[in-house]
């Protein structure tokens, strides 16, 4: 199959059957584009879409993200996940409103030396916002150019990713470079998706060599197993006199920017005495200062490469342990003003009452 054949049949099937609908489809303002963008990575369109939409209400336009505070940030990008994307975000947007007057790039060079942008999201921004001949290769291209050209160098390895780039440029079409980057992404997502993809009624059926070598879920190949740790978490909630302890997670890691109760982490999963040990240890508790009041059952959450193992541990305090000055000691109703991780976000909304 040529690559005019094929950028000539999807370019039909976008304007006749593609009716996939989204808020930012067809945006030609470079700040939506960008902020639909770094939402998107590692995201699902239907979980993004309120984000995007509660961030384009309250920060219409780049310099008004770039004057938000960091909290206000991070608490409405709460839930979300994979924060360092938020980080980048706020840094680019105070980037573009001081440095560039507000003015975003209009060349991908320059689009891509942004921080938290690389070659997928510059090409987005690039072709979407400025037609600027680039192609996009995220998940969804990997997969329809994999499978219907029967492809089956891994994505994940340096010689695919240039395969790929390389075949992506030929069909792009050069005029229209929004147009068919779009077209090529919905139909990744809507008809060559990663299960139950719908073949039969494809118009590369003809064409496609996995389809006509019935190896459609064996494509796209990665070569790499992501390695998985598992973490074992007990968060302590602090009580003293009706205020709870938390502290404003400065290092790197998944959570940084982020509020936490207080972490005590073991190995593996520990007694309840082991951990209040161990807390006392690390000056978070004053020994024979504290009564344990709850103790939730194990709650887990799966990220990309780490099984997060957690349990919330109420303790109503005699004394403050004076030694941490980083804790932050808040009234129960004042918790839901700052940003925490999805797991104690969603372990607040249930029970919020009995903290």
């Amino acid at each position: 199959m040529t690559p005019s054949f094929f950028t000539k049949k999807l370019l039909e099937w976008n304007k006749k059957q593609n009716n996939r609908s989204m808020p930012w489809k067809g945006e030609k303002d470079p700040y939506k584009i960008w902020l639909s963008e770094i939402i998107l990575q590692q995201t699902r369109v239907d979980q993004g879409l309120a984000y995007y939409e509660r961030f384009i209400k309250k920060f219409p336009t780049v310099h008004q993200l770039a004057q938000a505070s960091e909290k206000s940030v991070f608490k409405l990008w709460e839930g979300l996940g994979y924060y360092t994307r938020c980080r980048n975000l706020h840094a680019t947007a105070k980037f573009i409103s001081q440095e560039l007057k507000g003015k975003f790039p209009n060349d991908y060079e320059s689009i891509k030396s942004l921080k938290g942008i690389g070659p997928y999201t510059a090409s987005a921004i690039a072709s979407f916002a400025f037609n600027l001949p680039y192609a996009v290769v995220d998940g969804n291209v990997y997969r329809v150019l994999a499978r219907v050209f029967g492809i089956k160098t891994p994505i994940d390895s340096t010689t695919g990713k240039t395969e790929f780039v390389i075949l992506a440029e030929k069909l792009l079409d050069k005029k229209n470079p929004g147009l068919y980057n779009q077209a090529i992404m919905d139909f990744g997502a809507t008809v060559c998706k990663p299960a139950l993809p719908n073949c039969k009624n494809c118009i590369f059926k003809n064409n496609c060599v996995a389809y006509r070598n019935n190896t459609v879920s064996l494509l796209p190949i990665k070569e790499k197993k992501i390695a998985v740790q598992k973490r074992y978490f007990s968060f302590l909630i602090l009580s003293y006199k009706k205020r709870i302890a938390i502290h404003h997670q400065n290092a790197k890691g998944i959570w940084q920017g982020l509020y936490l109760f207080p972490i005590v982490e073991t190995k593996k999963e520990k007694s309840i005495d082991t951990v209040l040990k161990q807390a006392e240890k690390e000056l978070l508790l004053i020994p024979k200062s504290y009564e344990l009041t709850a103790n939730s059952e194990t709650i887990e959450q799966r990220l990309t490469h780490q099984i997060i193992y957690a349990r919330f541990v109420h303790l109503r305090l005699d004394r403050k342990p004076l030694e941490n000055k980083k804790l932050l000691w808040l009234p129960k109703n004042r918790l839901t003003e700052f940003a925490f991780p999805k797991i104690i976000g969603q372990y607040l909304k249930q029970q919020l009452e009995k903290v």
